[in-house]
């Protein structure tokens, strides 16, 4: 499952404030099949997860072996991933603004993929920030549930207009 090729993705900065992200939601939700629609209601839980903070609900979304990619780095578990980054990834979201400006999922039999390309804006540990964002998740279906087995997000600065 590792060796599956994916596009770039955001640095988990393509959860917006939950309003935006339900309307966002909301308004992709009709151009999904109903396959792509399941794995992208799990992407959308994830990122509502970590804008709670709640970062035991954004875990149980993810499969064992998901592997995460993130700014350059890797994590290769579900458990790797709780233990170090998970934590400031909801940290991060809970205090920045972001929006999903593109969106599309597809799904072939068991797996499903879904990319999003966003803006995040605020500020960060007394850091401004205004990035253009892009993610990647893909998922898998065991027993009738997806869960997402990885995560790419890159991020960078938005050029001055």
């Amino acid at each position: 499952m590792r060796s599956i090729v994916v596009c770039s993705a955001a640095v988990l900065m393509m959860a917006p404030p939950l309003s935006a992200h339900e309307t966002a939601s909301s308004a992709r939700t009709n151009a999904l099949s109903a396959q792509t629609h399941g794995a992208s209601a799990i992407v959308d839980a994830f990122h509502a997860a970590l804008h709670r903070g709640d970062t035991k609900a954004a875990a149980t979304l993810l499969a064992e072996d998901a592997l995460i990619f993130e700014s350059g780095g890797v994590e290769h578990t579900k458990a790797e991933y709780a233990a170090h980054h998970l934590p400031a990834d909801a940290e991060f979201s809970r205090s920045v603004s972001s929006v999903v400006t593109q969106h599309t999922a597809h799904s072939n039999g068991s797996l499903a993929w879904v990319a999003s390309e966003g803006r995040t804006t605020g500020n960060y540990k007394g850091k401004s920030l205004d990035l253009l964002t892009t993610e990647t998740m893909i998922l898998r279906q065991v027993g009738g549930t997806w869960r997402i087995i990885h995560v790419h997000w890159s991020s960078a600065t938005k050029p001055k207009e």
